[in-house]
């Protein structure tokens, strides 16, 4: 299953100067050696905003180069809209690009690799799966999943 990397992994990935390598690091470089790995444009932006020196902009950048954005879709703004309402009804708050993520994550069957504990919440009410460190998710059983499955054990 491929994996929408949340800013709060990113942020600790690339922000580490000291080289300790923590259980997130490790996981985001194996997803990274397994081609896994997703983000969508307003990650990109969030991590690269309000970067005060050039250089370490400029360094940032180079990193995420690598990752093209995942699309976005028209649909994914009206889904997460929704999933904000949805949340909101039950007393849970989030930002705009929480539920982007989500909306994102749930058409494109990927897990959600963060540590921002809102996604816990969120995961309660929402049809969004989230990545655990070292563990392999299998994609959800959609109706094209089950076909191409029937298919290949005919």
């Amino acid at each position: 299953m491929r994996v929408l990397v949340d800013t709060s992994i990113w942020s600790i990935a690339l922000g580490r100067a000291n080289h300790v390598v923590g259980p997130e690091v490790a996981d985001l470089r194996r997803l990274i050696t397994e081609h896994l790995i997703e983000i969508i444009g307003p990650i990109r932006q969030e991590i690269l905003s309000g970067v005060r020196e050039h250089s370490q902009f400029e360094r940032l950048e180079s990193n995420l180069q690598p990752f093209p954005d995942a699309p976005i879709l028209t649909e994914d703004y009206v889904t997460a809209a929704k999933l904000f309402n949805l949340c909101r009804s039950k007393g849970i708050q989030g930002s705009n690009t929480d539920f982007l993520m989500c909306a994102v994550a749930a058409r494109s069957d990927c897990a959600i690799f963060t540590t921002d504990s809102d996604f816990v919440l969120f995961a309660e009410h929402l049809p969004i799966i989230l990545h655990e460190i070292g563990k392999r998710v299998e994609p959800r059983a959609t109706p094209l999943l089950r076909a191409r499955r029937r298919a290949r054990s005919r």
